[in-house]
């Protein structure tokens, strides 16, 4: 990871965990998010651990808010070597319900939000990526996008996008270097998120949160969920000179659940 430029996109328990590990590996890291004292709280973490990260308020839903950025970096720095898009939206309203019970707007919002969010992302990066001739992309999709579970509502419509993106990409640019990675998880406990989807499917099958907990838990092969640390180190691995025949493809982080 020495002297690459990795873009992480997101300040939530993921994209912060993950610009820390790339950073602890030796990339130059520009983490973009929307809540400056999130973004406040990683750079002081980093600052701690020996390490810096470059934040930045940046809006991964406006075009023109991530062409800027980028440019910045590229007058910066020259080149992104590696972007990653870990945005995530409440769950509350989307998951927990049949899809009898769910509004188009409420269907739909997971759809629109990820996959533009990452187009946008993945088409500024591509652009400077493809005259540097070489890059990586990547992309986080919990187990659902494959195993399709009751009561998510468009998440795995959302998911599954991102991964047929995934494929896209490696297609149109693979002959320009630019690869593209996609990390398949279980849900990662350790993020607030899985807290708010822990509880609300719960209770849609009428399980305490911890009763729920543990069926995830049980359907991997060594009763455990993937971990923050599980997918920063897949991440690095990705991203990385070592794995350059890994493109257009997705990573099985998920102990087993996924087989």
């Amino acid at each position: 990871m020495r002297d690459k430029v990795a873009v992480i996109y997101g300040n939530g328990a993921i994209g912060s965990e993950i610009a820390l590990t790339f950073a602890l590996h030796g990339a130059a890291v520009y983490l973009a998010g929307r809540t400056e004292a999130k973004l406040q709280q990683i750079h002081e973490k980093a600052t701690s651990k020996g390490v810096h990260i470059n934040t930045k308020l940046v809006d991964a839903l406006d075009e023109k808010s991530v062409e800027t950025h980028l440019n910045e970096i590229i007058k910066e720095k020259g080149k992104i070597d590696i972007s990653f898009n870990t945005i995530g939206i409440s769950q509350i309203g989307i998951q927990g319900k049949p899809l009898t019970d769910i509004s188009p707007d409420n269907f739909l919002k997971p759809v629109s939000v990820y996959l533009r969010s990452h187009f946008i992302t993945t088409k500024a990066a591509l652009i400077h990526m493809i005259k540097n001739n070489n890059g990586v992309i990547l992309m986080h999709v919990p187990n659902a996008s494959r195993i399709s579970p009751p009561f998510v509502g468009g998440m795995v419509p959302a998911w599954s996008a991102l991964e047929g993106l995934c494929k896209s990409i490696s297609t149109e640019n693979g002959q320009h270097n630019v690869r593209s990675v996609c990390l398949l998880t279980t849900g990662i406990p350790e993020t607030p998120l899985i807290d708010e989807v822990w509880e609300i499917h719960g209770k849609a099958h009428g399980m305490a949160f911890e009763e729920f907990h543990a069926s995830m838990e049980s359907g991997t092969h060594r009763n455990q969920l993937t971990t923050l640390k599980e997918l920063s180190y897949g991440a690095v691995f990705a991203a990385s000179d070592e794995s350059t025949s890994i493109s257009g493809t997705t990573l099985n982080l998920t102990a087993g659940m996924i087989i």
